[in-house]
């Protein structure tokens, strides 16, 4: 169990402008993992084991991606409960994302507004920080957290030349990955959610399908493939979705990302900011597209259902709209490590 309450942390952090907490927070998790500090943070790992995507998951509750963009604190972020962990998103080059300031709170409505725009240090970095990282040799009873590497496209790189990208991305993270995430639903890269679109989303994912086949003979094993879709669809769109991963023979899917729909947080400062809205406002939008992908895809697809965790009510809800396993981000930020134990508790006691 923690030795820091996150109460008495919080204040200060919020304090902070949103981004410098982040960054703050981020130095002190990777500077603390793997040493005595990281008993400031760590939670015992709830074991409520699932198997998906011929994975063996120690418990439902997940990290997204987008909090650690370039690796660099998975120990740290496996050591807070969770049963696996995504980072990213990468791209192949490095870039600085969108101008500053580009993260804004919202605590009135506990949500976040971010335009961070896939900032990030390139695959090489990334690759290397994950090479680093130890939690594949933490021995245990159960089943090791498992890791997902979430890959993008660069915001320089031509729409009609997004595969390239993505090929060059799952070309790299394919030997380190417990699975693979196709981030194809951030706001904040012009036009990358045309790709969710029927002609572009078909094209992309035949490749990514083409290219795992020969990467799958190359290294030995198959790694699963996840894509993240927005919140922002609707019914008919969802529908076309579900057709387009079962066709290409994709592994599953993460719904969803952060939303651009502004109506929950009308009239509240930072509210009309240009970015993705995350937190408690997203919870049924993303909820709905689960339900939807739910009635779509059967009762055997794997959906990992992300958007709006801010409790452990929250968390089942998303497991009884049809999620498989959940992630948490915003709701970190907001109720601190403690919410992964609580989330995975209340979806284990659903049993």
């Amino acid at each position: 169990m923690s030795l820091i309450p996150y109460a008495l942390a919080r204040p200060f952090l919020f304090g902070l402008d949103a981004e410098a907490a982040h960054e703050l927070t981020m130095e002190m998790l990777a500077r603390g993992q793997r040493t005595p500090l990281q008993w400031a943070w760590c939670n015992t790992r709830v074991d409520d084991p699932v198997e998906l995507a011929g994975l063996a998951f120690p418990n439902r509750v997940g990290m997204a991606a987008g909090l650690d963009k370039n690796a660099r604190v998975i120990d740290a972020l496996g050591a807070m409960g969770f049963g696996f962990v995504e980072v990213g998103t990468v791209t192949p080059k490095a870039q600085p994302g969108n101008p500053k300031p580009r993260m804004f709170r919202l605590p009135e409505k506990r949500a976040l507004i971010n335009r961070l725009g896939f900032n990030n240090e390139g695959l090489d970095a990334f690759l290397r920080n994950v090479q680093q990282s130890r939690f594949r040799d933490q021995q245990s009873s159960g089943p090791r957290m498992l890791l997902g590497l979430n890959i993008g496209k660069n915001a320089t790189t031509p729409i009609e030349n997004a595969t390239s990208d993505y090929l060059t991305c799952l070309d790299g993270v394919y030997p380190h990955a417990d699975y693979v995430t196709v981030n194809i639903s951030s706001p904040n890269t012009q036009n990358l959610r045309a790709l969710q679109s029927d002609e572009a989303l078909d094209g992309l994912l035949g490749a990514i399908a083409e290219r795992r086949e020969v990467l799958a003979r190359q290294t030995g094993k198959r790694t699963p493939i996840f894509v993240k879709i927005a919140p922002d669809l609707t019914e008919e769109q969802v529908s076309v979705i579900a057709a387009t991963l079962q066709r290409h023979g994709m592994d599953g899917v993460i719904a969803t990302n952060t939303t651009i729909a502004r109506d929950a947080v009308k009239g509240l400062h930072h509210a009309e900011e240009t970015g993705g809205l995350s937190g408690a406002p997203v919870l049924e939008a993303s909820n709905q597209v689960i339900r939807q992908l739910r009635a779509a895809l059967g009762s055997r697809f794997p959906i990992i259902g992300v958007g709006g965790v801010m409790s452990a009510d929250d968390a089942v809800s998303k497991v009884r709209a049809g999620a498989d396993v959940v992630q948490i981000y915003t709701g970190l930020i907001y109720e601190g490590p403690a919410l992964v134990t609580r989330a995975a508790q209340a979806i284990k006691a659903m049993r």
